[in-house]
């Protein structure tokens, strides 16, 4: 794991998804490389810990959404711009080249392909960067065997910045089924091809 790309690509091929969603696990990075699976929250942490060891701060940016889970990214800067590395199971919601000159760039570049098994568009917010050094003495978060929810925890009460107002989020229509259907290539978990059916929120 010796550039950013060789991270995201570790997570991709050698890490499998984590099945265990809706906030049941919080893996340390040790634990993911012990248990060979990982969901975003869980992957951001192992791809921030790959990445202080590049050199960069271990960083974390919170994707808030509506009707739909939070998508968590390890995220990094070259020349000025920002980049994301990120666990996930739909194909858009991986990683980013450092081309983006804000976080904001950055999240929006989210907007399109972020979208329940209803075909909602459902990013709705973003946080500001979280340094995880100041977990190094009160968790030990990269070698520990324990569960860190600590950090998640953190991510929910930190400010986020909305990205819609109220007449936007009015306007905005369901993702077409081409488009459904094309984020979900490669899902570990079953696509739901049927748009007009209402299940609960999928994970990330």
């Amino acid at each position: 794991m010796k550039t950013p790309a060789l991270i995201q690509r570790f997570l991709d091929e050698d890490i499998g998804y984590n099945k265990e969603l809706r906030g049941y696990t919080c893996y340390s990075p040790r634990l993911v490389l012990r248990e060979g699976v990982a969901h975003c929250m869980e992957g951001s942490l192992l791809a921030a810990m790959a990445l202080r060891r590049l050199g960069y701060p271990p960083l974390l940016v919170d994707l808030e959404a509506v009707r739909d889970s939070d998508h968590v990214l390890a995220v990094y800067r070259v020349g000025g711009c920002w980049g994301a590395v990120a666990q996930s199971d739909y194909s858009g919601l991986r990683s980013r080249e450092p081309v983006y000159a804000s976080i904001r760039e950055l999240a929006m570049s989210y907007f399109e392909d972020y979208y329940n098994p209803r075909g909602e568009k459902t990013l709705r917010a973003y946080s500001r960067p979280l340094n995880l050094t100041r977990f190094d003495r009160s968790l030990q978060w990269m070698t520990t065997l324990e569960e860190v929810w600590a950090i998640p925890e953190h991510l929910c009460e930190i400010s986020h910045t909305q990205i819609l107002t109220r007449e936007q989020e009015r306007r905005l229509v369901r993702m077409d089924t081409k488009l459904y259907q094309a984020g979900r290539v490669g899902g570990v978990l079953e696509p739901l091809l049927d748009l007009t059916r209402v299940p609960s929120p999928g994970s990330r």
